[in-house]
């Protein structure tokens, strides 16, 4: 996350991981304030054993796309609600790259939907994960269907 204070939404995305069963990292790190250690981050990523990544900033939000452009491996980028533009701001950001730097764009504020999203890639190498993602999107057809069945109609 670029910020500390993007910890209580991106909590929400290793809360998801977590149910899974994914391993995480969290770290705050910021393309503007510590560049150095951003870079450092996404190039060592891939032999440290991280297979996804989840970014998220606000504002200029230029964290997915400057690790996205430091790492091979695929890059989801959270933008983060600011003040000043409600996060359309960040959303722009995250999602207008250049060709050649994909960053897979979730919504503002989505850190859940970006979990899912990590646990969807890494279920193409993972069956385990595949399944449990199946289980997952059952149990939530199932939940929607008693909702349903128990309205008045």
């Amino acid at each position: 996350m670029g910020s500390k204070s993007d910890y209580d939404q991106v909590k929400k995305c290793v809360d998801v991981l977590k149910e899974f069963g994914v391993e995480t990292e969290v770290r705050v790190i910021s393309a503007h304030r510590t560049p150095a250690q951003a870079v450092e981050f996404a190039a060592g990523a891939e032999d440290r054993g991280v297979e996804v990544i989840v970014a998220c900033a606000g504002m200029a939000a230029h964290l997915a796309g400057f690790v996205a452009a430091n790492t091979p491996l695929p890059v989801i980028g959270v933008p983060m609600k600011s003040a000043a533009l409600d996060g359309m701001d960040a959303l722009l950001a995250t999602v207008m790259m250049p060709s050649g730097v994909p960053v897979a764009t979730v919504a503002i504020d989505g850190t859940k939907n970006a979990g899912y999203l990590a646990v969807e890639i890494l279920s193409v190498k993972y069956p385990e994960l595949r399944q449990k993602m199946k289980d997952f999107k059952k149990k939530q057809e199932e939940d929607i269907l008693k909702i349903d069945a128990a309205l008045e109609r």
